[in-house]
């Protein structure tokens, strides 16, 4: 059950983000949008009641159980961030909205360095629920497959760190017919300009 529930949740968080959009750019109904994508915090809520009445009725602590903390805590984590980065997305391609910028060099880096921070939160959530079904389970049942998954939320977050990382020792350089990639100038007026005025 707590499984077929976090497959309903990932389900409902992108159909709540999908129509939220579509309401606040395609509809013209920017409040009624944000309402919408306001609810999407009910999704984990429900998600988190419904693991600790399982483990309450005797369910055996096991791996969805660590499932669903590492979701809880990724979706309180990055769940804003996704929001975001897709209203972009959506607002460039559907309502005239300006191109999201792409990162290069040191502010490259500094966004993955931000991206770890959020995982930093993502994994802290999900041991400390970890731990908590830990301490609700006792002493008297099974609980290597919870400390498992607090195992697994550490190498996430080395894994991620690594990789983050490797953006400030070899940074992403950007392309060479970028604009970005070379300093402005101001223009000065040819003579072909020159003779035109």
């Amino acid at each position: 059950m707590v499984v077929t529930l976090i497959i309903a949740c990932e389900v409902g968080f992108w159909v709540l983000l999908a129509g939220g959009l579509a309401l606040r750019y395609l509809a013209r109904m920017p409040r009624t949008g944000a309402a919408v994508l306001l609810l999407e915090p009910l999704l984990e809520l429900v998600l988190l009641i419904v693991t600790a009445i399982d483990l309450k009725n005797g369910a055996s602590a096991d791996w969805k159980h660590g499932l669903a903390a590492l979701y809880i805590g990724y979706t309180v984590a990055y769940g804003h961030y996704t929001i975001k980065w897709v209203d972009e997305h959506f607002a460039h391609r559907f309502a005239g909205g300006p191109r999201p910028p792409k990162r290069y060099g040191m502010d490259r880096a500094k966004h993955e360095g931000m991206l770890w921070l959020r995982t930093v939160v993502w994994v802290a959530i999900a041991i400390g629920l970890l731990q908590l079904a830990i301490w609700y389970v006792g002493t008297d049942g099974d609980t290597a497959s919870l400390r498992g998954w607090q195992g697994t939320s550490l190498r996430i977050l080395m894994i991620h760190g690594v990789i983050a990382l490797t953006y400030l020792v070899w940074p992403k350089k950007a392309p060479r017919d970028n604009p970005a990639a070379t300093p402005t100038t101001e223009a000065t007026p040819t003579s072909r300009q020159k003779t035109l005025r």
